[in-house]
């Protein structure tokens, strides 16, 4: 009597060695070959995030406006119209209110941004105040009247400038207790208020916040 079964199972462990099976190709690329362009895993766009978080509410808010509650079909499922229109109303409050808390949000990280910024600009520039200072010493003394010294005290002097830096030097001006600091009062002739007559050590503000107020001798009028 023939064994069907054991030739069956013998024809099956055939055609599964004669014919393994196919090995799966992933293509983990970050870069589309054909295109060039970005892939990204969950199917969407790169976007700016700060774009979507801010346009998120917006949307909600446009929808929860286009929703209208039947009055019809509130009641027949037991629930009064007024009831639902009051749902309906105090949900959109309460996404308006939401929607202006994260607006001020959004305004208060940009702020405390700029001035930490600010205040990061202001480190680096009165860190550099010293160097100034043998800067115009150095000049003073005639040693920066040419040469490549010169040069790069005009450069960092002026890429300085940039980043707001101004100088506190003038003299003939009258005193400012905000921005100068009388080392020496003489009487002086011909002036009716006080006056800065020489600058001893210059100043220096960025904007409207002054870093270092200059040194000066203030005429008096006498």
């Amino acid at each position: 009597m023939p064994h069907h079964g054991n030739e069956e199972e013998h024809n099956s462990s055939e055609r599964q060695q004669g014919n393994p099976q196919e090995p799966v190709i992933r293509d983990n690329r970050k870069v589309d070959p054909v295109t060039g362009e970005a892939r990204h895993p969950e199917g969407g766009q790169a976007g700016s995030a700060q774009d979507s978080d801010g346009d998120a509410l917006a949307q909600a808010e446009e929808i929860l406006n286009g929703v209208e509650v039947p009055a019809e079909e509130s009641v027949a499922q037991g629930v009064p119209a007024g009831s639902a229109n009051a749902e309906a109303a105090e949900l959109k409050n309460d996404l308006l209110r939401l929607q202006a808390e994260y607006v001020n949000y959004r305004k208060r990280v940009e702020r405390d941004r700029a001035v930490a910024g600010e205040m990061a600009v202001i480190g680096v520039l009165n860190s550099l105040l010293p160097v100034l200072d043998d800067v115009d010493a150095a000049r003073q003394h005639g040693d920066l009247t040419d040469g490549p010294f010169a040069a790069i005290a005009a450069k960092l002097e002026n890429a300085l400038k940039t980043y707001g830096l101004v100088r506190i030097d003038e003299t003939g001006v009258e005193f400012d207790p905000t921005v100068h600091e009388a080392l020496i009062q003489q009487p002086g002739e011909d002036i009716e208020v006080d006056t800065v007559s020489q600058v001893l050590r210059s100043g220096y503000k960025s904007g409207d916040r002054v870093l270092r107020a200059a040194q000066v001798i203030v005429a008096v009028p006498a």
